[in-house]
């Protein structure tokens, strides 16, 4: 795997680049001071914030289903669909929004998606029933595609040697936001009610966004062709690169797995009847195990910077199919379902940092490389909630632990041939 040149100081635009000759010493510059006056590391701080917030609004929906059904006088699997609505407006808004961060000033199209989910998240609170709240989630979710639109930029004022590092800091900010829109939305959902949880979410989305995008420095884009050209180039880039097919296609199918446990526990735990008939509060607390995502993304940069992408990928999904039994066992055993969280959300994250350093550094077109990796990851999500919230209704828990492990074993039988980079 060749790793790309980093900029020099002040070259914002990394579309195109070439990548390191062989035997070329990596440079060690640290990355410019951001046009607004910030220093690096108060930047890459605030921009961590920033994804962790966009972050959970895609998954704002998950914690409150129980909460949802109840108002709308339907059940809790009778909703669930609307969380896999979420994943797939968010891969939408991917494919659209993600390549333009090549093509136009990131500050405007941060600040204009992050007003259009506040917008969304609004109209969702005043929801009358599951048909103009799922259309909202739709919109909020397309819209909220900012952290995709920022990591490029992360990776490319990073240097060479730190770069997976500094991905990992964003990938850590991400990761707590869904761990913060199961825990504080569960909780909060109790409280307040689901409706007030959607307009918090509004109130922090404007607010981070609109700083993100005045902190963000000033480019200057040599845009060629249509607006919308980097869609199209999609095919081609994946194409071009074996080492990004093989990132999307291990990372669906790890975020399937993931997906498909993770968006359907809020049922196993406030289930009545074959669950644990928790309230929706005492189920949010539980994303806290979600926590070790956060704890684990630094490591994992580190140990991509140091031995490769692949054996990070490896180790993770060995980890993920450790925890799949244990999660079928903590059906009926807390302890299992505690330990199985953890587990799981370690190989998701340490995936996710080897998988998108890999997508950011394989090509000379790392935006649009970087939307095809995060919209197979989406996409891979998205399907198996859907085949989740279905398995949950007719075989109930154990079904939901087939496809978490259907998706691995598919993720990992496509791309088992070389491993090591």
């Amino acid at each position: 795997m060749s790793s790309a040149t980093p900029p020099p100081p002040g070259a914002l635009t990394v579309e195109g680049a070439r990548p390191t000759a062989p035997g070329r010493p990596r440079a060690r510059t640290p990355p410019p001071v951001p046009a607004a006056g910030l220093p690096p590391r108060a930047f890459l701080v605030l921009i961590a914030v920033c994804t962790a917030v966009t972050a959970a609004n895609i998954y704002v929906a998950a914690p409150l289903l129980p909460l949802i059904a109840e108002d709308f006088g339907s059940t809790p699997s009778g909703v669930a669909w609307i969380a896999s609505v979420a994943q797939f407006g968010y891969a939408a808004g991917l494919l659209f929004f993600a390549p333009l961060g090549d093509r136009v000033d990131r500050r405007k199209l941060v600040a204009a998606l992050s007003l259009a989910t506040t917008a969304a998240l609004v109209l969702g609170a005043a929801a009358s029933g599951t048909t103009v709240l799922a259309a909202a989630v739709l919109i909020a979710s397309t819209a909220t595609v900012v952290p995709q639109l920022l990591v490029p930029l992360v990776a490319a004022r990073a240097p060479a040697d730190r770069r997976a590092s500094h991905v990992a800091a964003v990938i850590a900010g991400l990761f707590t936001g869904v761990v913060a829109a199961r825990v504080l939305g569960g909780l909060a959902g109790q409280a307040f009610g689901w409706r007030w949880v959607f307009l918090g979410a509004a109130v922090l989305t404007a607010v981070l966004g609109l700083a993100s995008a005045a902190a963000l420095p000033k480019e200057t884009h040599r845009r060629t062709g249509p607006l919308f050209g980097g869609l199209a180039r999609l095919p081609g880039v994946v194409r071009g690169s074996r080492e990004l097919r093989r990132a999307c296609i291990r990372q669906g199918g790890m975020y399937g797995a993931w997906s498909a446990l993770w968006t359907s526990l809020a049922l196993l735990l406030t289930n009545e009847g074959d669950g644990y008939g928790m309230t929706t509060g005492a189920a949010g607390l539980f994303g806290l195990f979600g926590l070790a995502a956060s704890l684990v993304a630094p490591i994992a940069g580190g140990l991509v910077d140091r031995f490769g992408a692949g054996r990070v990928v490896a180790s993770a999904y060995s980890l993920a199919a450790v925890s799949v039994p244990l999660f079928w066992l903590g059906g009926e055993r807390l302890w299992a379902l505690c330990a199985a969280a953890v587990l799981v959300h370690a190989a998701l994250v340490a995936s996710h940092v080897a998988n998108q350093t890999l997508a950011l550094t394989t090509t000379s077109t790392p935006a649009v490389a970087n939307t095809a990796y995060v919209v197979a990851g989406f996409a891979g999500g998205a399907l198996a909630s859907a085949l989740a919230g279905t398995a949950f209704t007719h075989w109930g828990w154990t079904g939901v632990c087939a496809v978490a492990a259907g998706c691995l074993a598919v993720g990992w039988g496509v791309t088992s041939l070389r491993l090591r980079k």
